[in-house]
């Protein structure tokens, strides 16, 4: 069995991209040089590699030619860095990172920022859910991420990097109008809650710590770490914020919290594939100094 490294980087691209039409575009081919291409990837390993579906999505045989095609590209290029190093790092390809939207607007980005410098690579940061983040990694759709997924992925090594905490508050006004009793199934069944999206389970969680049960309030979708922490700010509801975000409202008076136990610590972990790459080798031992530095122990 041969595996022409073309046709991964073409399942590469039309699962990235979505469609055949614009992996060809990004390829600069037609989008019929990339159907024969796949096919042709099809024939080699004997079994369907895609779902022809809008948009285009790996098959399970699929997502193994994703994990590889991630590992030939760097491998490739680490390879290339050490036997041409004066091409600079215009020849590497995106590297593709997982990475949840409170960590990248807390303690996260500046390692990834100093890596990408550092490197002369460009890192394809992927906003996920934490909880979600193992599963693209073990697609083959990333070669690393910050997860909360403690499984282990085969392939991957998984480093504890500390935990993340959050403080449950909302504003004096939205406390005395909604939660003044505190914590209170009925009263939290009520209380509008702020949600980042629909993947966002953060506030259930705590909640049940604090009722034992689930709870079903009216919630706003916001879409952004800090448009969440702004709508908490306006009164909008109460939520989960990170403790580096609300200690400055806590000490003016514009935020509370409204039970004794408001914390939640949600633990982090550097999911990475297992390649003897300097790229992979540099940038977790970035993003484990920045979590020393920004994470709870």
């Amino acid at each position: 069995m041969l595996i022409d490294p073309v046709g991964l980087q073409t399942l590469a691209s039309a699962v990235r991209e979505g469609t055949f039409e614009r992996a060809a575009a990004r390829l600069h081919v037609t989008p019929s040089a990339v159907s024969q291409r796949i096919r042709a990837l099809e024939q080699s390993v004997g079994q369907v590699v895609v779902s022809r579906t809008k948009p285009v999505s790996a098959t399970a045989a699929g997502e193994v030619l994703l994990r590889l095609a991630g590992d030939w590209d760097l491998l490739v290029q680490d390879a290339l860095g050490e036997l041409v190093p004066e091409r600079g790092g215009s020849a590497y390809p995106l590297v593709p990172v997982i990475a949840n939207a409170d960590s990248l607007a807390t303690w996260l980005l500046p390692a990834l920022a100093a890596t990408q410098a550092d490197l002369g690579i460009t890192l394809d940061v992927i906003r996920e859910d934490e909880d979600h983040a193992s599963d693209l990694v073990r697609s083959g759709a990333a070669l690393a991420a910050v997860t909360s997924d403690p499984a282990p992925v085969p392939g991957c090594t998984l480093i504890p990097l500390g935990s993340l905490r959050y403080l449950a508050v909302c504003t004096p006004a939205f406390r005395d109008r909604w939660l003044r009793r505190g914590a209170r199934a009925a009263d939290l069944d009520l209380a509008p809650m702020v949600r980042f999206d629909r993947k966002d389970l953060l506030q259930h969680r705590a909640a049940r710590r604090w009722v034992r049960r689930e709870i079903d309030p009216p919630a706003g979708f916001y879409g952004s770490s800090r448009d969440c922490a702004e709508a908490i700010r306006l009164g909008m509801g109460w939520g989960m914020v990170p403790l580096s975000w609300a200690e400055e409202g806590l000490a003016t008076g514009d935020l509370v919290t409204f039970t004794r136990h408001a914390h939640l610590d949600v633990p982090l972990h550097w999911l990475a594939r297992r390649l003897p790459s300097r790229v992979l080798d540099i940038l977790g031992e970035r993003v484990r100094e920045a979590a020393e530095a920004g994470l709870h122990r």
